[in-house]
């Protein structure tokens, strides 16, 4: 059995993942230990495995959101929790199969040899990937460049990450915003603005299609719209009166 830490875990926020969910934890727990699910107000019965799984094995825990919050609202659960029970690490991954189990080890060590840092996933995509995500993406690393005035962010929607538990609870409760499909990026962009020194490590992502079990809440109108006005404030606040800090924090980091 893979051996038990006492400083860091991972936490995956999940919600309506079916299947995948299952799997996911299955997947993560061979590589690491302990595995915490978040389920976010899910109504497919998804739970239900994790849940009988974390009823036999002391090193899962499930816990429960009674309405959907989005991402951000399920990992500020997650992490307030882990903060409580001792916890000063947290990895992050997707319930939806997309992110790399196998790498988990390597993310973990990387932390425990630079606690103070974020360990970032910089993915590597398989020739699955839809080619507007793609691009997109190259517009979302541009930007993030420009509000933290520089490199460190090789991808900031890429889910697969390592937090300082705290350093991630304090981004969090300095907005209101970065709970949905917006977290990602903001908190990475918050995080380097409070002097968070960043690490990033190469890791694959893969697509999953609909008929290959894949699950997506990506909804194209809404979440790009949250998208633009998430750059619009955070260029906005560096402009405005971010700058010295962020030139500050940047140089310390």
């Amino acid at each position: 059995m893979t051996p038990r830490s006492t400083t860091h875990l991972v936490l995956i926020p999940s919600y309506n993942a079916g299947p995948q969910l299952a799997a996911t934890v299955h997947a993560a727990l061979a590589q690491w230990r302990p595995v915490w699910v978040v389920v976010d107000g899910s109504t497919d019965g998804s739970a239900a495995a994790v849940q009988a799984l974390a009823a036999r094995d002391p090193d899962v825990r499930v816990l429960v959101r009674p309405r959907n919050g989005g991402k951000g609202a399920a990992v500020a659960t997650g992490v307030a929790n882990a903060l409580a029970a001792g916890f000063t690490h947290v990895l992050t991954m997707d319930s939806d199969g997309q992110h790399p189990a196998g790498h988990i080890p390597a993310f973990m060590v990387e932390s425990q040899a630079h606690p103070e840092a974020l360990v970032l996933g910089r993915p590597v995509f398989g020739p699955e990937a839809p080619l507007a995500r793609l691009h997109g993406r190259k517009l979302s690393v541009g930007l993030t460049r420009l509000e933290i005035l520089g490199a460190g962010i090789d991808d900031p929607l890429f889910g697969f990450r390592v937090y300082p538990a705290s350093a991630l609870q304090a981004a969090l409760g300095a907005t209101r915003y970065a709970r949905g499909f917006d977290f990602d990026p903001e908190i990475a962009v918050r995080l380097v603005w409070a002097g968070v020194p960043t690490v990033n490590l190469a890791a694959p992502c893969r697509y999953l299609a609909k008929d290959a079990g894949g699950v997506s809440h990506f909804h194209y109108g809404r979440d790009n719209l949250k998208m633009i006005w998430l750059h619009t404030r955070l260029l906005g606040q560096l402009v405005l009166w971010r700058w010295v800090q962020v030139l500050r924090a940047r140089r310390f980091s």
